[in-house]
């Protein structure tokens, strides 16, 4: 019977630390009162701590390494998502261009083609719909005018 034994003993720590809070804590007509200069600290001491993490998060974004900027026998060209955890990946490996489907726990050939020098890799059309905004101007001239 250990796990009783192990009960007792929390039990007992439990009450220790609830009796040192209770005789630790004010009386119930006494005023505590937190100094101005300490809260200070503290925000500042948080604003500090976030903008490291927003700081290494931002090296991290822009030096990881993975877009593209592989100078080896493997370079990442171009990819797309396709759903919400699979893409579709362009690979340079040495004179070949892989296409390459990724998902969870999955990567796949989908299709191989010879890499020439003189291609180029299409433009991204263009979307059918301009935009808000520019939808928004025309709305705007039309009603001033």
């Amino acid at each position: 019977m250990p796990r009783s034994g192990c009960r007792v003993g929390a039990l007992a720590f439990f009450s220790l630390c609830l009796d040192s809070a209770v005789a630790a804590a004010p009386a119930a007509g006494a005023a505590t009162s937190m100094p101005a200069g300490s809260i200070v600290q503290a925000l500042v001491g948080l604003a500090a701590v976030l903008a490291l993490v927003a700081a290494l998060a931002w090296l991290l974004k822009r030096y990881s390494g993975l877009r593209g900027t592989g100078t080896g026998l493997i370079r990442v060209i171009g990819g797309a998502p396709v759903g919400q955890r699979e893409r579709i990946v362009l690979v340079e490996v040495g004179s070949t261009w892989l296409l390459v489907g990724v998902a969870p726990g999955q990567v796949r050939a989908l299709h191989t083609m010879p890499k020439s020098e003189s291609a180029t890799l299409p433009e991204a059309p263009q979307a059918a719909d301009p935009g808000f905004a520019s939808r928004l101007r025309r709305m705007l001239e039309k009603t001033q005018s």
